[in-house]
């Protein structure tokens, strides 16, 4: 879980000096972004991170102030056509504050968004106020009403892929898979028609045929994730084939074997790859590959808890995808 809310300060005052600006791109990687698709985007899952220094930005700046001005200097990297919003996850925002997000990035850069975590956990998430069931767990009015309008009234056109995240449950709080199931595509069916939603499920007992039957019928893709409490991506590509969804989905989130805390302290300041996952990376090139031949759309968030640097993780995927593109994509 990464709680994102400290890099996301809404009126954080901005320390003296001039706004952050967009590194120096090597030439290297800017072949590399021509020869992608404009179907796949790839990009990390926020963007507040001074150790991002020469890398993302043009200068070493502090947190606060790349919480303000650095979307806007992150977005004119060739190969950053995409942001994780996590801080949604823990609190839904206003239009007005998508809004500022929008205005900051390119006509075609898009968000994804994690829905609010009342949608997906059937206790009450800590310091929600009270203890028990959430009357909030899996409840399409509040979708509606408290993160799909806001989010689309805010970002419109620049709006990608809304998330819903489903951290591990314990079966016998939902009455087991089948029931888990029949109350998510209730849900999921009950969503307006026009969003690219997705979901995200860390339960491994519910990752089965009566889920992937269930996206297919509502049109939800699946977010293929790498994270240690899910299967591997290549067995999730197994159980939920890429050619029957809307788009493809994929977070690469958190090295095996690590907690996030632990992965968190061994990488920073996030600037260099420290824990190389090639698999991980071969098994997300074929995915998106095959999205590709099935004419769907791809979005590929990094997170630094991947490798060690967000950024950098991206670079190395965008180039091994590059190497089986087309010479005139």
């Amino acid at each position: 879980m990464d709680l994102q809310l400290g890099l996301f300060p809404d009126d954080t005052p901005v320390a003296n000096g001039a706004p952050v600006g967009p590194a120096h791109v090597p030439e290297r990687l800017t072949d590399v972004a021509s020869r992608l698709s404009r179907s796949v985007r790839l990009g990390t899952s926020s963007w507040s991170f001074p150790g991002w220094d020469g890398i993302v930005y043009d200068r070493a700046a502090p947190q606060d102030r790349l919480a303000k001005h650095g979307l806007a200097a992150y977005a004119m990297h060739p190969l950053l056509r995409t942001v994780g919003l996590d801080r949604t996850y823990y609190r839904s925002i206003d239009a007005a504050t998508y809004r500022r997000y929008a205005q900051a990035v390119p006509r075609d850069f898009r968000f994804l968004v994690k829905a609010d975590r009342l949608l997906t956990s059937p206790t009450a998430p800590e310091g929600f106020g009270t203890r028990g069931t959430n009357p909030f767990f899996l409840d399409p009015q509040y979708a509606v009403e408290e993160v799909l309008t806001p989010m689309l009234e805010g970002l419109a056109r620049k709006a990608g892929p809304l998330l819903f995240q489903f951290s591990p449950i314990p079966p016998n709080l939902v009455g087991g898979a089948r029931r888990f199931h029949e109350r998510l595509f209730r849900f999921l069916d009950a969503l307006p028609e026009g969003p690219l939603y997705a979901v995200e499920i860390r339960t491994p007992g519910f990752m089965n045929d009566d889920y992937a039957k269930l996206l297919q019928a509502t049109g939800v893709a699946h977010c293929y994730t790498v994270h240690p409490s899910m299967a591997s991506i290549e067995k999730q590509l197994e159980s939920v084939s890429p050619f029957y969804q809307p788009a493809l989905i994929v977070r690469w989130m958190l090295h095996g074997g690590l907690r996030y805390e632990v992965a968190r302290e061994r990488y920073q300041p996030f600037d260099r790859i420290v824990d190389e996952d090639p698999g991980s990376r071969e098994a997300i090139v074929k995915a998106v590959l095959d999205g590709l031949i099935a004419e769907r759309p791809a979005f590929v968030i990094a997170n630094n808890k991947a490798e060690g640097s967000a950024p950098r993780s991206i670079f190395r995927l965008a180039e091994r995808l590059a190497n089986w593109m087309p010479d005139d994509p």
